[in-house]
């Protein structure tokens, strides 16, 4: 048995399973284990430590100390400990293996954490929906979903985050900051699984697989929204027009058009656009990059939608169908175009005359009877 604390701090040692062990003032660790008591208590705050260790760290979180320095990039930390961890992403060092599957992690937690992913387990329920995580800071993050809570702050703009390193990523939209660099191609990100992402599209990995049709996606957002092709489901409904869509980005993207937003615009000539990749394919035309190839003859576009079009006039594929007549067109535009043969629709007007066309290269040849532009002369 044990001896009482008076006696230990006496006698400067005890015997436990055959072994001595050396104290001075302070009951040694093995003791204190041995009976659970809770001793070193910090008069800031109502917490209690087993070990006097664990106060002093406890302390540098009341005074803001932090006395162990990274001599890599200068970031500062409390506790040793977490120091050594931090030295983890300068050297890459990833000392935990997972037994099953060879998958290596720089933290022991991330290990348990990736544990689970292999029996399933989820042992962290939420009590006031039911879904269940793998992760306790996976169930902390999902409960805000509930309460709305949103506890950090951007000191620069106000915008709140229900979570830390989403505020951290968000600096980064102030600091221009991207730290996480491609080694093969140098393109530099501001989120570690942003580059992870990227780094597919050098490797070719897809590891996001279709159950029902076996096709592969390199993200799991692609993946979430291929499914929706099986399913036909559209539950993002526009409350101005009650149009459907089966991703929340689409609706967001088709707002637009009530709202007439460009939120891209080219750093060149200031033109603005309603989406990213409109914008990224409007570039294209000062770079005169065109990066999408034909595989059957060569010919080069700047955007791959021309390309997918183009393919079908070696395939003679024409997979767009006119559901009142049965005319079929190789591209949607074509169809569309099509459709206001039956419609009568003639959306483009001249703003001289006010003649209507059904198509805007009609209205452009319009055009060139009030400019008298004759752009075609016979060379012979």
């Amino acid at each position: 048995m044990l001896e009482t604390y008076k006696n230990l701090a006496d006698i400067g040692k005890t015997i436990q399973h055959g072994k001595a062990f050396i104290c001075t003032h302070i009951p040694c660790r093995h003791e204190r284990s041995q009976i659970g008591e809770r001793t070193s208590q910090h008069t800031q705050c109502v917490n209690a430590f087993t070990y006097n260790s664990d106060l002093q760290r406890n302390k540098r979180t009341h005074n803001r100390e932090k006395p162990y320095e990274c001599n890599q990039c200068g970031k500062a930390f409390s506790c040793h400990s977490l120091l050594q961890r931090h030295k983890r992403s300068h050297t890459g060092e990833k000392p935990y293996e997972c037994t099953q599957c060879g998958k290596a992690f720089s933290r022991h937690s991330h290990l348990q954490s990736h544990k689970m992913t292999h029996t399933g387990e989820k042992p962290y329920e939420c009590t006031q929906c039911g879904k269940a995580f793998a992760q306790h800071s996976h169930l902390q993050r999902h409960k805000m979903s509930h309460t709305g809570e949103k506890p950090y702050e951007c000191n620069q703009c106000g915008k709140a985050f229900s979570q830390h390193s989403n505020l951290q990523i968000h600096k980064r939209t102030h600091t221009g900051e991207k730290p996480y660099g491609c080694n093969q191609c140098g393109k530099a990100f501001a989120h570690p699984r942003t580059l992870k992402i990227h780094k597919r599209t050098h490797t070719g990995e897809k590891p996001y697989e279709c159950t029902q049709c076996s096709k592969a996606f390199s993200r799991h957002s692609h993946l979430q929204r291929h499914k929706t092709s099986h399913t036909g489901e559209k539950p993002y409904e526009c409350t101005q027009c009650d149009k459907a869509f089966s991703h929340h980005s689409n609706l967001q993207i088709h707002k637009r058009t009530h709202t007439g937003e460009k939120p891209y615009e080219c750093t060149q000539c200031g033109k603005a656009f309603p989406q990213h990749h409109t914008l990224q394919s409007h570039k294209r035309t000062h770079t005169g990059e065109k990066p999408y190839e034909c595989s059957q003859c060569g010919k080069a576009f700047s955007q791959h939608i021309l390309l997918q079009g183009h393919k079908r006039t070696h395939t003679g594929e024409k997979p767009y169908e006119c559901n009142q007549c049965g005319k079929n067109f190789s591209g949607h535009s074509n169809l569309q175009v099509h459709k206001r043969t039956h419609t009568g629709m003639k959306p483009y007007e001249c703003h001289q005359c006010g003649k209507a066309f059904s198509h805007h290269n009609t209205l452009q040849k319009h055009k060139r009877i009030h400019t008298g532009e004759k752009p075609y002369k016979c060379n012979q």
